[in-house]
């Protein structure tokens, strides 16, 4: 046998422990809000713990873990450190997931398996990566056990705030010095090697007017009304961003977003608050405060021709593109190579329209790359959606490229 054939052989061995594992993942909810996901770092840690693996745990401060909006969180990391002269690679995923939601027909934390797929909240985004990532560490230990020759060192990171932005996760590691990698993998899909994402500005908008009985509206200052202007004003702002394009395949344009809004008192009130929560998503090639200053001037443009109605304008969040990098290539010739070989298919290098974490490393100067176990589409898998699901297929042989990839990088 060859040696990537060993270490292909050692992850199908070990394959209906990895799924139990899953399973055991998916069973502890781990809804974002609330974010109460100190109880699945724990029972991840036990889990990984019983492997072998010795786990660091690393709870965020009370206060800033409420502050941010959360209950508690605690990051883990598991280092391991062969000999010397090689680069830290670091591997993260996330645990956080949006709530369930609606139209389930499997259970959301059930870990359900049926016609090859397993069944969950998180399945596919991205506890399944959990265990791609401990798996092909084990499956490489393994072989460092029967003579081969490691260098360098190999790091999970488990994270639990990437549905909030990542910064008491990753960023929060970073920030404290506890982790400095060189190469990073990180939560992805199976049929490509993503390498750059987009950027994402959200901003909570207020419009106050005065509220008033709907018997006399003349007495009011109608907030939903000067909503109703806003939107169309917003709204229509796409078409022009329609027209400022991506060279990176897989990103189109930016666009925009209303997400939520909320509003008067009731039906038979004038309203004289109304709240927009919007999401500006920023192509790698846009520059992040001006398309802020450009957001926040349509805005107030729109306002001031509401007479009565003010506006205040809050940042939620701002995140920002990983643009492609040159550093990266070891990683994204692996992936690429051994993709290949295991699925029997070209694995094209693309962006995403989504942001990731992985920004924050990037912002560190590591070489980062995302890829692990998943459809060829977040749609295809899901996620975000009821009966979000992983092809257990996919998950083994994912697993196997990753192996075959930190083989290489520490070999």
């Amino acid at each position: 046998m060859t040696y990537y054939s060993k270490l292909d052989a050692w992850v199908d061995a070990h394959f209906d422990e990895q799924v139990a594992t899953l399973q055991a993942l998916v069973q502890v909810p781990t809804d974002t809000p609330p974010g109460n996901n100190a109880p699945h770092a724990e029972r991840t840690a036990d889990l990984l713990t019983s492997m072998g693996l010795q786990v660091e745990q690393h709870p965020v401060p009370s206060a800033l873990v409420r502050d941010y909006g959360l209950q508690s969180l605690t990051n883990l990391i598991v280092r391991r450190h062969y000999g010397g002269g090689g680069p830290t690679v670091a591997l993260n995923a996330h645990g956080d997931v949006v709530p369930p939601g609606e139209g389930w027909v499997h259970e959301p934390y059930g870990g359900q398996i049926e016609n090859g797929k397993l069944y969950g909240r998180a399945s596919a985004v991205s506890k399944s990566d959990f265990t791609t990532y401990t798996y092909a560490l084990r499956a490489l230990e393994a072989m460092q056990a029967h003579g081969a020759r490691l260098r360098g060192t190999l790091e999970l990171h488990f994270t639990y705030d990437e549905e909030f932005g990542g910064e008491l996760g990753p960023g929060w590691l970073l920030r404290q010095g506890l982790t400095k990698p060189d190469f990073l993998i990180a939560a992805g899909f199976s049929y490509q090697v993503v390498t750059a994402h987009n950027g994402c500005l959200q901003l909570e908008v207020t419009l106050n007017g005065l509220a008033s009985h709907a018997a006399y509206p003349t007495t009011g200052v109608d907030a939903l009304q000067a909503a109703n202007k806003l939107l169309t004003a917003l709204y229509a702002h796409n078409k022009v961003l329609e027209a400022r394009r991506s060279m990176v395949a897989g990103i189109t344009h930016p666009y925009l977003n209303v997400g939520r809004i909320e509003g008067g008192s009731n039906t038979n009130v004038v309203p004289g608050k109304v709240v927009l929560k919007l999401d500006r998503r920023m192509i790698p090639e846009e520059d992040a405060v001006a398309v802020e200053a450009e957001v926040r001037e349509l805005i107030q443009w729109v306002v001031a021709q509401c007479p009565g109605v003010t506006v205040d304008i809050k940042r939620i969040l701002l995140a920002l593109a990983l643009k492609p990098q040159d550093n990266n290539r070891p990683l994204v010739d692996a992936l690429q190579r051994h993709g290949r070989e295991v699925f029997g298919v070209e694995i094209p290098t693309s962006g995403t329209p989504l942001y990731t974490d992985v920004r924050l490393y990037g912002a560190y100067g590591v070489a980062a790359v995302i890829y692990g176990a998943g459809p060829r589409t977040v749609l295809e898998s899901n996620a975000k959606r009821a009966d979000e699901h992983i092809v257990l297929d996919d998950l083994k042989r994912a697993t196997k490229v990753v192996a075959r990839t930190l083989s290489d990088m520490l070999r």
